[in-house]
């Protein structure tokens, strides 16, 4: 079974339902760095500003190191990622580290973008349709 890591923004709420729609054709979806939810960035910033530490500081503690190796070791398990549109500057680390480990990465958008981006091409193939995405993702 092939394994897809799917990449997006925390405020998303589309996420677990491409992860129900990638679960039921078939794929091991990892979508369970979502569960945190929306708030999750913010609270471990105020957190960490209430400790006094500095954002250098707050990436090496033990919070931000535990989610951090959480999604790398996922991203490292998976086989291929897509990353859900819009997301965020996280998303778009994550799919470089995905296409820089030579997997596949796929990019699924919600809509014609606004902004166009010639960096896009990084990405494996784009998508506006999860029917398509899905069939790409089984030919990968």
């Amino acid at each position: 079974m092939k394994s897809v890591y799917i990449i997006g923004a925390l405020k998303n709420k589309q996420v677990p339902l491409l992860g129900n729609a990638l679960r039921k054709a078939g794929f091991d979806a990892f979508d369970s760095w979502y569960a945190p939810g929306f708030d999750a960035d913010r609270y471990w910033r105020d957190y960490t500003k209430i400790r006094g530490l500095s954002y250098k500081e707050a990436l090496q503690d033990y919070s931000a190191q535990n989610v951090f190796q959480f999604d790398r070791s996922h991203l490292d398990r998976c086989d291929m990622a897509v990353m859900l549109m819009p997301a965020g500057k996280s998303g778009h680390l994550e799919l470089g580290y995905m296409i820089g480990k030579g997997k596949k990465g796929f990019i699924l958008f919600d809509k014609e973008p606004k902004r166009y981006d010639v960096m896009t091409n990084f990405a494996t193939d784009i998508f506006f349709g999860v029917g398509n995405l899905i069939e790409a993702l089984r030919n990968a």
